[in-house]
């Protein structure tokens, strides 16, 4: 456990004087931020480094040879090789894909990896929405879907990955696997040793890699995926706008998207259904990059790799098991549990995203609103809900595929309360608080203070209509 001020032992870095210099704005505005797995905050230094960057050159559109342009195009490749560095991704193996965000790049696989009747796609129930969504683009093709559901702890076991890829090789045969480094809603880190494994029997991997690599450092050189999809607002929290996807040049050549657009054509004709497709890496980056925030995509790399995932993860890690000691502790006057956890109550391969509910006395889950409002009055900055990763709630309401389809077998629900009443759930969602680099000790424990209050007073629930999962 850290000392009072959240900060490492043994001097590798001061994180409370980090969080003076680079994040003032927080007790500034007398804030506590527990959401980083939602975005992570930005640095003032990459904040200015970007104004002194526009204020001191010309930068032009990259699609043009002027001087203006040049330098564009110059510092967009330069961006490039610091993403390829920052991910262990041998140059002559992998190119660097600029997206708006990870979902972007995880679109880009989807809409042009050529499944079929025996090109499948296997994914974890762990896994985001942005590649639930993938199975669109499976389904039409007449690709086999294979679903993993998590097991324990809403951890997936690697026999149960075993069990579904054998599953999905009898429905088809090897085709796309897709799964979270780390699951954006409960914080649980799966096996990147999976990597190697699923692509010795014949599958491309996909790893989405948004939720694990602010904290968990990828070595693509010892951890070989072949697409890997990530959003740098989630890593630094500066530039916003800007995602990658990283991939191994044999695999792109697999791709074939559905579409062209400015800037992924090297000709094209008007009156004939004809282009000449530009190679990889602009022939999947649609129209103009975000070319003014590449070299901050640089700096942020810079930035990052200087604080080091050691220290990093240190901290974030001591501050996970603060929150989750003190969830443990939240008892009420008989003694019995006044939380309960979505995932995993140690910190062992594991992330620092923890999702609970707060519990009554007779043991049913409070409305997560509940907890949202009070953070709210208390200024802590927390997310509630259902976290775009609906497997996991699934799984916690014990709702089989079996249960599901039962309950949309009739009319379509006309909202999200309409849904929801569909189902035999207990939570109908949670609260996920995450910690990073600006993160206190007291901004833990402004938390647990919240909760603590709500179990004490045990409001009604609201009854005002979800807008949302």
């Amino acid at each position: 456990m850290a000392g009072s001020d959240g900060g490492t032992t043994g001097g590798a870095r001061d994180f409370a004087a980090l969080r003076a210099e680079e994040f003032p704005y927080l007790d500034a505005s007398g804030q506590a931020y527990l959401d980083y797995t939602g975005a992570a905050l930005p640095p003032l230094s990459l904040v200015r480094g970007h104004a002194e960057r526009l204020a001191s050159a010309v930068y032009g559109n990259p699609h043009s040879a002027s001087p203006a342009s040049g330098l564009s195009t110059r510092l967009a490749e330069e961006a490039r090789r610091a993403v390829l560095e920052f991910c262990g991704a041998p140059a002559e193996e992998y190119v660097v894909v600029f997206t708006p965000n990870a979902s972007g790049a995880l679109r880009l696989v989807a809409e042009a990896y050529p499944f079929g009747p025996e090109r499948g796609l296997l994914m974890l129930g762990d896994d985001h929405n942005s590649v639930l969504g993938i199975r669109r683009y499976a389904r039409p093709a007449g690709a086999p879907v294979t679903v993993v559901a998590p097991g324990p702890q809403l951890r997936t076991s690697t026999a149960d990955l075993l069990d579904g890829l054998a599953e999905a090789e009898r429905a088809g045969g090897p085709g796309l696997f897709a799964f979270p480094a780390q699951s954006n809603a409960t914080g649980v880190r799966h096996p990147l040793e999976w990597v190697p494994v699923v692509r010795a029997r014949g599958w491309r991997v996909l790893l989405d890699a948004a939720a694990y690599l602010p904290t968990g450092p990828l070595d693509l050189a010892v951890v070989p995926a072949d697409y890997v999809a990530l959003s740098w607002y989630k890593i630094t929290g500066y530039p916003s706008g800007v995602g990658c996807l990283i991939a191994r040049r044999e695999s792109l050549e697999e791709l074939r998207r559905p579409w062209f657009a400015g800037g992924t054509v090297l000709a094209s004709s008007s009156h004939t259904d004809w282009h000449l497709p530009a190679p990889a890496p602009e022939g999947l980056e649609d129209g103009t990059l975000a070319f003014l925030s590449l070299p901050d995509v640089t700096a942020a790399a810079h930035w990052h790799t200087a604080l080091g995932y050691p220290a990093l993860g240190g901290h974030t890690g001591r501050l996970t098991t603060r929150l989750l000691d003190g969830l443990a502790a939240l008892r009420h006057p008989d003694g019995t549990p006044a939380a309960r956890l979505f995932g995993p109550a140690d910190t062992e391969a594991r992330g620092p995203t923890v999702a609970f509910n707060l519990l009554r006395s007779d043991g049913t889950e409070m409305d997560e609103r509940l907890c949202q409002r009070a953070a709210s009055a208390a200024g802590v900055s927390i997310r509630t809900g259902c976290f775009c990763n609906p497997g996991v709630a699934e799984q916690y309401n014990d709702l089989t595929p079996e249960l599901v389809r039962a309950a949309l077998a009739g009319a379509a629900p006309a909202d999200v309360d309409d849904y929801l009443r569909l189902l035999p759930v207990r939570a109908q969602g949670a609260v996920r608080a995450s910690v990073g680099a600006a993160t206190g000790a007291a901004d833990v424990d402004r938390l647990l203070t919240v909760c603590q209050e709500l179990v004490e007073r045990q409001p009604e629930d609201p009854t005002d209509p979800r807008t949302g999962c």
